[in-house]
C-alpha cells in the first residue's frame, strides 16, 4: 500500500511539474512571438485566432471523430446565454493580455496578475455570487497597495501595456464568475476539451471582429513572414496547458494548486530576467510584489478556510482502508484489532477528485490558450 501510495504522489508531482513549465513556456513563448525586439509578429488578435482555431480543431477531432471525449448535451438556449457571454470574456482576456507583452515586461505583468483576487471580488460583488466582506476587502487593499508599490518601481512603466493587462485581468475575473453563475446554474459541467469545443470556436468569431478592424490592414500593409513551425508549436504548447490542467485537476487540491501558482510566479519572474534583459527588476519592485503576495496568501487562506467549513471532509485513502477492513471483520462477526493507524498527512492530493470552485478560479487564471 505504501508503494501505491508513493507512486501516486510521484504522479501528482509530476503533473504539477508539467503544468509549471508548460503554463511557464507558453507566457514566455507568446512574449519571445509577439515581442517586435525578437520574433517580430506584434500581432496579438492574429496570434489568439490562431491558438482559438487550432485548439477548436484538435477538439473537434477528439469529440467527433475519434470521438475520445463524449459531447455534453448543449441546447441552442444554453449556448446563446451561457457560451455566447462567456467566449465573449474569454476572447477578450486573451486579446488584452497578449497585447500588453508588446508593451511591458513578462515580470512585470506576472506581478500585475496579482490583482486577479482583487478583480475577482470585485465582479463575484457585482454579479451576487459573493457578499462584501470587511477581512476580505483589507486583504483586496493590500494586494492593490502592493501592486500600486511594484508599478511605481517599474522602470520601463507603459500605461497603455497596463491599461491593457489590468482590462485583461477584470475581464478575465468576469468570465470565472460567468463561468460559475451560468454554467453552474444550468447544471452544466465542461472539461478541457468539451470547453474548448464549444467556446474556442465562438471567442474566434468574437476575435474577428477587432483583428478586421485592427490588425488587417496591417498585415496587408507590412510583409510579415509566417513560420509555420513556430505557430504551429506555439499554439501546440498551449493546448499541452490545458491537458495538463485536467491532469492536474484529478490529483490536487486547491491549496497544492495554488502553493504552485505562486511558485510557477516567481520561476517566471526569474527565467524571464535571464531570457529577456530588458526585463530589469527593481528593488522596489520586488517589495511592492512581496507586500501584494502577503495579501493574496491571506485571501487564499481566507476563502479555502471557507471552503472547508462548508464542504464535508472526504475519507481519505488510509481512512477509507481502515474503514473498510473494519466492515469485512465485523461482517464476518470479529471485532476490529485495535492500535491501526495509517499515515494520511498526504491524503488530500490523493483522494481529491476534483478542484473547488477556489482551485478551478486559480486554474483559470494560469490557461493560456
Amino acid at each position: 500500500m505504501a508503494k501505491m501510495i508513493n507512486k501516486t504522489l510521484v504522479l501528482t508531482y509530476i503533473y504539477l511539474l508539467i503544468y509549471v513549465l508548460l503554463s511557464s513556456g507558453v507566457i514566455l513563448y507568446n512574449k519571445w512571438v509577439l515581442s517586435p525586439k525578437y520574433f517580430n509578429f506584434p500581432l496579438p488578435i492574429t496570434l489568439t485566432m490562431i491558438h482559438m482555431g487550432f485548439s477548436g480543431f484538435v477538439a473537434f477531432l477528439l469529440i467527433r471523430v475519434f470521438k475520445v471525449v463524449s459531447p455534453v448535451k448543449m441546447t441552442l438556449e444554453i449556448y446563446v446565454t451561457c457560451v455566447v457571454p462567456i467566449s465573449a470574456f474569454f476572447a477578450s482576456s486573451l486579446w488584452f493580455g497578449n497585447t500588453a507583452y508588446l508593451h511591458i515586461s513578462v515580470a512585470f505583468i506576472q506581478m500585475l496578475k496579482a490583482l486577479m483576487p482583487v478583480a475577482t471580488f470585485i465582479m463575484a460583488i457585482v454579479c451576487g455570487t459573493d457578499n462584501a466582506r470587511c477581512d476580505v476587502f483589507m486583504n483586496m487593499l493590500l494586494v492593490s497597495v502592493g501592486v500600486v508599490i511594484s508599478s511605481y518601481g517599474e522602470i520601463n512603466f507603459n500605461i497603455i501595456g497596463t491599461v491593457y493587462q489590468v482590462m485583461g485581468i477584470f475581464a478575465e475575473a468576469l468570465r470565472l464568475v460567468l463561468t460559475q453563475v451560468l454554467l453552474q446554474k444550468k447544471g452544466l459541467t465542461l472539461n478541457p476539451v468539451t470547453s474548448l469545443y464549444y467556446i474556442a470556436p465562438c471567442s474566434f468569431v468574437f476575435l474577428s471582429l477587432p483583428w478586421y478592424v485592427l490588425e488587417k490592414p496591417n498585415i496587408e500593409v507590412s510583409q510579415i513572414q509566417f513560420n509555420f513551425w513556430i505557430f504551429f508549436s506555439n499554439a501546440l504548447c498551449a493546448l499541452a496547458l490545458n491537458f495538463s490542467i485536467f491532469l492536474v485537476i484529478g490529483r490536487t487540491g486547491a491549496v497544492t494548486m495554488r502553493v504552485a501558482g505562486v511558485l510557477k510566479d516567481w520561476i517566471l519572474i526569474a527565467l524571464s530576467t535571464v531570457i529577456f534583459p530588458e526585463s530589469t527588476i527593481t528593488g522596489l519592485n520586488i517589495i511592492g510584489y512581496a507586500i501584494a503576495l502577503c495579501g493574496v496568501v491571506m485571501y487564499n487562506y481566507i476563502k479555502i478556510k471557507d471552503v472547508k467549513a462548508t464542504q464535508p471532509i472526504p475519507d481519505s485513502l488510509p481512512d477509507r482502508i481502515t474503514k473498510d477492513w473494519k466492515e469485512k471483520r465485523s461482517s464476518d462477526g470479529e471485532s476490529p484489532r485495535g492500535g491501526v493507524e495509517l499515515n494520511d498527512e498526504e491524503a488530500p492530493l490523493i483522494t481529491s477528485s476534483r478542484l473547488s470552485h477556489i482551485g478551478r478560479t486559480q486554474l483559470g487564471s494560469h490557461t493560456a490558450v
